[in-house]
């Protein structure tokens, strides 16, 4: 992407600044992702993994500077739906069996649970070490309806991951599919931009060609 003329921020920090994601509520990653977005010059892509989803769905119809949505077996939820009630309706997926809250109520994963199902086709030593980074979000995220999603008025693209044990495929191709996405499936765990970063970059790329016009557009995620 790099390469190609077009630039990439992240939504973890911002200078001179903490985490740009708290993941204290989904107001307040809502907030903080604003703020980067408000930093942007040109058309914006914004791409979301899990509850990355979550994040720029609640964006609404006024996000600044963006022109598409990319979800990498991330969570599109519709208005007043929640990510509890949505994880109800069947079994609890074998990632998220053991999911815990400290005492400041954030969520949290056991190490092995982590390795063995949540990123099931990555190297085991990195998985751990993917593990011991992880940012738990508050458990009370689970719990809070979407407002009007930013999908209704964004074009969007999903990466289906056919073997996802934490968000069932079939419900990640109910979220491509009423949203109208460019979806593509492939063969990988919930971390999909890990064990397969060639499609889910080629995905981000088509989206960012799709809605930029100029070859040095300023697609960013």
């Amino acid at each position: 992407m790099l390469e190609r003329g077009y630039r990439a921020s992240t939504g973890r920090r911002l200078p001179g600044d903490g985490p740009a994601v708290p993941l204290t509520s989904t107001a307040d990653d809502v907030a903080r992702l604003r703020q980067v977005l408000n930093l942007q010059d040109g058309p914006t892509i914004v791409a979301g993994h899990s509850y990355g989803g979550q994040i720029m769905t609640a964006l609404g119809t006024d996000a600044p500077n963006v022109v598409g949505l990319v979800y990498i077996a991330a969570f599109g939820l519709d208005q007043g739906e929640s990510l509890g009630a949505l994880l109800s309706q069947g079994p609890t997926p074998p990632a998220l069996e053991h999911l815990f809250a400290d005492e400041q109520g954030f969520m949290w994963q056991p190490q092995d649970e982590f390795v063995q199902h949540f990123a099931a086709d990555v190297d085991p030593a990195r998985a751990k070490v993917l593990h011991a980074v992880q940012q738990p979000p508050a458990g009370s995220t689970f719990s809070e309806a979407m407002g009007v999603p930013a999908w209704k008025s964004l074009p969007s693209w999903y990466l289906v991951a056919m073997q996802d044990q934490a968000i069932p495929p079939d419900a990640q191709r109910m979220f491509a599919s009423r949203m109208g996405a460019t979806t593509i499936e492939v063969p990988a765990s919930h971390l999909a931009m890990v064990s397969h970063p060639d499609e889910a970059a080629q995905l981000i790329k088509t989206a960012a060609e799709t809605r930029t016009a100029v070859p040095a557009g300023r697609a960013r995620r």
